[in-house]
């Protein structure tokens, strides 16, 4: 037997839009990211799963509420945090031309995307490839008991490296991924 995790991405928000460090601010969906979050929601709609997975902030929530809207098979919604956005510590909420201006851009692409570089009072990427899998092999765990398809709304960086672990990727590949606001990756578990 073999279960499915859909993984996609919450629909485009405010700091997105305007090019900010978002991280743990919660910075809700813009029009467009409603109209990425339907379109997940469309792709999604003959697949089915009965449980799925969030993280506090309004973006991942909401996102998830639009693929919902078509699965009243899914019966259980789990908020887990180890799934959440990157931390960029005192960046949050600053422009990302406010920061190449001060640091130049070597330096802001250090800090946004470095495997090992830690924004100050941040995570660095691999800090959040520690909990998220710590959160994979908690859910695979969960798949296997309960033989459940899961949804799961994450974010860009935390979807890195969960699409590294299932997809086999190096780190450099991990960091250079972009990933969608409207489309999702479907991942098979082995029972």
């Amino acid at each position: 037997m073999e279960y499915s995790i859909y993984l996609f991405r919450h629909g485009q928000t405010y700091f997105n839009e305007s090019h900010r460090f978002t991280g743990w601010k919660d910075s809700k969906l813009t029009k467009q990211g409603i109209k990425e979050a339907k379109k997940v929601a469309l792709k999604l709609k003959n697949k089915k799963f009965q449980v799925a997975y969030q993280t506090r902030l309004s973006r991942s929530k909401d996102t998830l509420k639009n693929v919902l809207k078509y699965h009243p098979e899914c019966k259980k919604i789990i908020t887990d945090d180890r799934m959440i956005e990157r931390s960029y510590g005192n960046l949050e909420g600053k422009f990302h031309s406010t920061i190449i201006k001060k640091y130049g851009k070597k330096q802001f692409d250090e800090l946004h995307r470095s495997y090992n570089i830690t924004p100050p009072k941040g995570e660095n990427i691999k800090q959040v490839e520690k909990r998220v899998l710590s959160f994979i092999k908690d859910l695979i765990k969960y798949i296997k008991k309960n033989k459940v398809n899961v949804a799961i709304s994450a974010h860009g960086n935390s979807m890195r490296p969960f699409r590294r672990y299932f997809e086999k990727l190096t780190i450099k590949q991990m960091t250079a991924l972009e990933n969608p606001w409207d489309d999702y990756f479907e991942y098979k578990v082995k029972v």
